[in-house]
């Protein structure tokens, strides 16, 4: 077990999930001063906790405006890599879109940054938090109502404590327990598609560039890294990906190359591969009787487009913001006031990636003229671009307000 305050048994904020999400929740929390509880089954190293991966995280520019309101970012910032342009294409269709920072009138659109060090970085500034109590590896085994709050059982190496909250935030993933117990339904598509990530190193320098490419087999992505690397991410049908899985170096490349083109040359030194099956998974709703859902637990988003982290800051940072300062964080108008200011943001990235993996990436030649004006149309007309990439950087819906406040 490990605490930051450990002084009393009963929190106001109970929050299940240590993941990327949950312990920004956490901090942000602990920086507005309130009280609360972090529970995380695995152990506090960054070895331990499964979202603290191999992936490449794509950041909008509202994320790093988050984190850096939080104090992570200062944790982080020396390990990310700017993006300064994106370049959208589609495999056999004319036409793309082109997004660059200098048109934006900002330095980047975001940043690159491996969750595994984003993960170090949460877990420094959590060692930081004074008035955060954190049980690690401990797991939440029972959930009951009682008077004004939770009664929530934890299995610690200590044994098992009972825990009252007056609100329960369920941050523990795609398959979330908190949410099974709250008796929340939730909707799944299985994408039946298997990306991998690795790492490559491009002939051409990445100048801070950014690639999605959609194809029939799924969406392509690279983004820039340090030292010139580049995270390769490759979506394949999930009938092929225990073949893609065997493929030596030189057969997975020769693949890669195929997909994703030649616009940085030849692709060379693929560092190791990591699979991850593709579902989306949504929450009916966002809140319960003194009882929230963040993060994945909430909602988990195909990868297209990168959103899933950033949506998932949006909401503890906007969660945070509104029930920092009240007397009662489990209040039921602040959970609709939640549920309420979440939805615009939530939804429209939802169906934005959903629509993107229907629309772009399915072998649909009678829609390739239509798909390929419309990104001619997004490229050349600058209202149209200026949205799509103001979406991108995060601003959208009514954000919480860290995320809209400049970089340190």
């Amino acid at each position: 077990m490990h605490a930051s305050d450990t002084s009393s048994s009963v929190a106001p904020v109970l929050i299940v999930g240590g993941g990327l999400v949950g312990a920004s929740l956490a901090i942000a929390l602990d920086t507005a001063g309130r009280r609360a509880i972090l529970v995380e089954a695995a152990a506090p190293r960054v070895d331990a906790q499964p979202s603290y991966d191999e992936r490449n995280l794509a950041l909008a520019r509202t994320t790093v405006n988050g984190l850096s309101a939080i104090g992570v970012w200062r944790h982080a910032s020396a390990r990310a890599t700017p993006i300064r342009h994106i370049h959208v294409s589609r495999a056999g269709d004319f036409g793309s879109v082109r997004m660059d920072a200098e048109q934006q009138g900002v330095d980047a659109l975001g940043w690159t940054l491996p969750a595994r060090e984003l993960g170090t970085a949460l877990l420094r500034r959590l060692d930081e938090c004074h008035h955060l109590t954190r049980l690690a590896p401990a797991r939440l085994i029972a959930l009951e109502p009682c008077q004004e709050g939770w009664l929530a059982r934890i299995e610690t190496s200590d044994g098992v404590q009972a825990i009252k909250a007056s609100l329960l935030v369920g941050a523990d993933g795609t398959h979330s327990f908190v949410r099974q117990q709250l008796g929340i339904p939730a909707e799944t598509i299985d994408y039946r598609q298997t990306l991998f990530v690795c790492t490559v190193t491009p002939e051409r320098d990445h100048g801070g560039r950014a690639f999605e490419r959609f194809t029939d087999a799924g969406p392509v992505a690279l983004l820039p890294l340090a030292e010139r690397r580049c995270g390769l991410v490759l979506t394949v049908p999930g009938e092929n990906a225990g073949a893609v899985e065997a493929l030596d170096d030189a057969a997975y490349l020769t693949l890669a190359q195929e997909r994703f083109g030649w616009r940085l040359g030849r692709l060379s030194r693929p560092g190791r591969r990591f699979p991850y099956v593709i579902q989306r998974v949504a929450a009916e709703r966002l809140v319960g009787p003194r009882a929230v859902l963040v993060g994945n637990a909430a909602q988990t988003v195909h990868p297209i487009g990168a959103q899933g982290f950033n949506l998932g800051l949006r909401d503890a940072l906007t969660l945070s913001e509104i029930v920092a300062t009240a007397t009662d964080p489990g209040e039921a108008g602040l959970l609709r006031q939640y549920a309420a200011r979440r939805t615009e943001d939530r939804e429209g990235t939802m169906a934005m990636s959903h629509g993107l993996v229907r629309l772009a990436c399915l072998p649909q030649p009678a829609l390739g003229p239509l798909r390929s004006l419309a990104m001619l149309a997004c490229d050349r007309l600058p209202p149209l671009r200026d949205r799509l990439a103001r979406r991108g950087m995060g601003f959208r819906g009514q954000a919480p307000r860290d995320v809209l406040e400049p970089l340190a």
